[in-house]
């Protein structure tokens, strides 16, 4: 069986929650979120190589509270940098799978189902990603005005986006430009086709207090006597 690496990106310091605190590490349950998430991969499959993207300042920060939950998940720490490209690319150096699966830090609530499907299609193909469909009503703004669109054409992309390694790799001895919103889109840069599958609704992106309110409330659904 192929090895599998996680890259975790946790880079940013979360302006739009507010406060001091990097919203990667804000309590959800009495835990951080971001070990939340480096929960999540590590109950999947214990055998995954898990590498953590960082601001290097806070690197202390993350290794204290790793001692105050007793947290012994093995993985390896890396400097994350100025934009998102540059966290995962620096965390590519650490890699050794096969398969390289990238995700939010911020998003604590990935389905193990949702893991489990990349990797089922990741096995006959390059890349794969998890969407939603949208249930509202959408409309492109063009100037002043705007125009319905139909919302069947347009999806929702969650992490993990997930790869195999030299495709991953290839994707970023790209130079970095603005244009790169994620791993996938770098990757389709190449002319590579994104599978994809069905996401889980609860695998929000946790970046605004209105988010973290939600995140709330799904985790005492989750985790109900």
């Amino acid at each position: 069986m192929n090895k599998i690496s996680v890259i975790i990106t946790a880079g940013g310091i979360g302006k739009r929650m507010g406060g001091d605190l990097p919203k990667q590490f804000i309590p959800l349950g009495g835990k951080p979120m971001l070990l939340r998430t480096l929960e999540c991969f590590y109950h999947f499959d214990a055998n995954f190589e898990l590498i953590l993207t960082l601001p290097s300042d806070w690197h202390a920060y993350w290794k204290e509270s790793l001692q105050k939950f007793n947290c012994t998940i093995p993985h390896t720490l890396v400097s994350g940098g100025d934009e998102r490209f540059h966290s995962v690319k620096n965390a590519l150096d650490s890699c050794s799978g096969a398969l390289i699966l990238v995700h939010d830090g911020v998003r604590p609530f990935v389905a193990k189902e949702t893991i489990q499907a990349c990797l089922e299609v990741l096995a006959t193909n390059e890349a794969v990603i998890p969407v939603l469909t949208i249930k509202e009503s959408v409309r492109e703004r063009q100037g002043s005005s705007s125009h319905a669109v139909d919302r069947s054409k347009f999806l929702l992309v969650q992490t993990p986006q997930c790869f195999r390694s030299s495709v991953l790799r290839d994707a970023y001895n790209m130079e970095f430009h603005s244009g790169i919103t994620d791993d996938a889109t770098l990757v389709e840069s190449l002319g590579i086709d994104i599978q994809l599958i069905q996401g889980n609704e609860e695998n929000i992106k946790i970046t605004t207090q209105k988010d973290l309110i939600i995140a709330e409330a799904i985790f005492a659904n989750q985790n109900k006597v």
